[in-house]
């Protein structure tokens, strides 16, 4: 090699040195940036996922100071947090809790599946959307966030009341949902023939079917294989299970992420405490991830325009979201205050809405940024309900005062001498 060629090597070094230093020190500055957001977010009593869907959108296309990642890196980026994030939703749940849901809630889950894909369905078709954008946009109107929700229920120490049940296994229902629906729409935009598109469906909803019987019959036996006294064993068993699992999911047309919620579904007893105490810490990084990371996705001058048709579907679905919970826990015996704190905790949209805009962006180029905009609505406006349907419930039904006892005094004898 001559000089000139070993001084040309020797500069595509440095440059490329100097280019993962760059990207080093961005994803750093934008970290501990996230980290001032979710104090800010603290502080105000709020979740900070909107104010992390916020940040990406200012970092990213057409955004304040655009950041120099990759769309792949971007793109991959996402992909791994939802992936950890929905793992991590699956660890919350075991297969008996699951199978309870399915008994105890299967009525309320038919009733919010009517009254909150409808609208999204409805406002696809009045805007002259293919059928299927239209279903894809229900899709993201239906199904409700488990991880704000779950922040939130914990946040205002109410995982103990009596409504919670109820909440949960609507929440399981969608995410069980969600195992059937994602592959459907998944297979649909390949765009097959009939039979071959019947045959596609057949076998993503057989993956899921095969693998949730799995899950639930067999988790105590997977949990035994997986489980060893070294956390590092563990974890790194976890992590390259899970990966494994949600490749082959999206190798059979099912999303990756239902693959590792089935992951989490498997694994119970003291396997998923461990596993959950080891990921536990990371699991808001995830979070915080994923939201920056479908920020950075989306061009912040696309929502100006769909900004007022986010709030209006908004509006719509937080109300038919608030009367799903409202009879759901009338049917389980829940007293008006609890009806009331049912229906106000379902209303936050998030992390599933967002993979079914992420599926459909290619087929309808309006369907990202209006569920963008309606995730930040409802992802904001959620919690806030959430916080005050105490207040609302006292409004309309005030709390009984206590009966304070008067002491009684003996009488004074009145003389009859006059």
């Amino acid at each position: 090699m001559n000089e000139h060629g070993a001084a040309d090597t020797a500069q595509a070094a440095a440059n490329h040195s100097a280019a993962i230093a760059s990207v080093f020190m961005e994803l750093g500055a934008v970290i501990i940036g996230l980290s001032v957001l979710a104090r800010l977010a603290v502080r105000a009593g709020l979740t900070p996922i909107p104010l992390y869907l916020l940040a990406g959108l200012c970092l990213g296309k057409g955004g304040l100071v655009p950041l120099s990642f990759s769309e792949e890196f971007i793109g991959f980026g996402a992909e791994i947090g939802v992936i950890l994030l929905l793992f991590m939703l699956g660890l919350e749940y075991t297969g008996e809790e699951l199978s309870s849901s399915l008994k105890r809630g299967f009525k309320g889950g038919l009733l919010d599946l009517a009254l909150n894909l409808t609208p999204g369905f409805i406002a696809g078709l009045l805007l002259g959307w293919s059928a299927l954008a239209a279903l894809l946009l229900g899709g993201v109107t239906y199904i409700s966030s488990s991880s704000i929700i779950a922040k939130v229920l914990g946040d205002l120490d109410r995982l103990g009341n009596r409504e919670t049940p109820t909440v949960l296994s609507i929440l399981v229902l969608e995410d069980l949902a969600m195992a059937v629906f994602l592959p459907l729409v998944a297979v649909l935009l390949l765009g097959q023939g009939l039979v071959a598109g019947a045959v596609s469906i057949t076998i993503a909803v057989t993956t899921v079917a095969v693998v949730l019987l799995v899950a639930v019959k067999q988790g105590g036996a997977i949990s035994r294989v997986v489980a060893h006294r070294s956390d590092e064993v563990l974890l790194l068993t976890t992590f390259g299970l899970v990966l494994l699992v949600a490749g082959i999911a999206q190798r059979m047309q099912v999303s990756a992420a239902i693959g590792a919620f089935l992951v989490g579904l498997a694994l119970s007893g003291s396997v998923a405490e461990k596993a959950r105490n080891l990921v536990g810490p990371l699991r808001d990084l995830f979070a915080a991830t994923f939201f920056l990371f479908v920020g950075l996705q989306i061009e912040a001058s696309t929502l100006i325009p769909v900004l007022p048709l986010a709030l209006g579907l908004a509006v719509i679905t937080a109300l038919t979201k608030m009367a799903t919970g409202w009879w759901a826990a009338g049917w389980a015996g829940i007293a008006l205050r609890g009806r009331i704190r049912a229906g106000t905790a379902l209303v936050s949209r998030g992390e599933f809405s967002v993979v079914i805009a992420g599926l459909g962006a290619a087929t309808e180029p309006r369907l990202a940024p209006l569920s963008a905009a309606y995730v930040l609505i409802l992802a904001v406006g959620g919690p806030i309900l959430a916080r005050l349907s105490e207040p609302l419930s006292n409004l309309l039904q005030p709390r009984p005062q206590p009966i304070v006892a008067v002491p009684v005094t003996e009488a004074t004898p009145v003389s009859s001498e006059g």
